[in-house]
């Protein structure tokens, strides 16, 4: 098994592009694939540098429907026309912050390969999506400002438009997030649900992003109940993106070596 982050806020390799996004490949031994692609044609430069062929990319999962996840297909699509692009349906619909439009170019829904799905999904014996997290636990703060469109109104995301990923792989089960909107651990509670234990590693943002010294006492409040409770599972956590640097390392001092960053262009295994 291989995976590299493609893409993220962040350069760890001299080669490569970082931008505000999150792209990671994903080699097993039945499929090329990838979980999201950034915000542009960074996902297509930064593998030309590390020798991944997109071309033979077979799946591409969107974790949700955001332009920082997705604005990277279309460059990809003129590379690579056969892989099947999954995502849920609601990821197709218009998502905003605050005024501001974030959802996804809606071209990418033009592409004869796209295809929507509701709620779960088995791909098969290595490969599961799964979406409905209703838990509200430890909840991101920064989701107040997220909007979605209910019969035209402008309302508060719910997030029933994120799916996460798992990876079944030698015995080893890898669960890859986005930015775990919903909350890491409310997915992880829905993952429990599912699989009726924990997952050996975690590939996710945490969606904390804010600069240093803007965390109000309630977020730093949830930043640091989410790492203690992470700290006491078996589990390995691989994070960055959305999860912001602050939060990072005040999660570090919890996790210790259980929290480990991602950075464009490295090998996670």
């Amino acid at each position: 098994m291989k995976i590299i982050t493609l893409v993220e806020n962040s350069c760890g390799h001299e080669g490569c592009i970082a931008e505000h996004g999150l792209s990671i490949y994903i080699e097993t031994e039945k499929h090329k694939l990838l979980l999201d692609t950034g915000q542009t044609d960074a996902v297509v430069r930064n593998a030309e540098a590390l020798a991944v062929d997109l071309t033979a990319v077979d799946t591409v999962i969107l974790s949700h429907g955001h332009y920082d996840h997705s604005g990277g297909i279309l460059p990809f699509s003129k590379l690579n026309h056969t892989a099947q692009i999954i995502m849920q349906r609601k990821a197709a619909e218009p998502h905003y912050n605050g005024e501001r439009y974030i959802g996804i170019d809606t071209d990418i829904l033009k592409l004869p390969n796209v295809r929507l799905i509701d709620g779960d999904m088995q791909l098969d014996d290595e490969l599961f999506l799964f979406s409905g997290i209703t838990g509200r636990r430890c909840y991101p703060q920064g989701n107040r400002k997220l909007f979605c469109l209910k019969d035209g109104v402008k309302t508060e995301d719910d997030f029933v438009h994120e799916q996460c990923l798992v990876i079944t792989q030698n015995g080893k089960h890898w669960l890859l997030s986005g930015c775990a909107h919903n909350g890491i651990l409310n997915i992880l509670d829905r993952y429990k649900v599912l699989f009726g234990n924990e997952p050996d590693y975690v590939v996710s943002g945490f969606h904390m992003m804010k600069r240093e010294g803007e965390h109000t006492e309630e977020e730093k409040a949830v930043i640091i109940q989410t790492a203690r409770e992470l700290s006491q599972m078996r589990t390995v956590f691989y994070s960055g993106h959305c999860t912001g640097i602050p939060a990072f390392e005040l999660m570090k001092e919890i996790m210790g070596d259980k929290l480990i960053a991602l950075h464009s262009g490295e090998h996670i295994i």
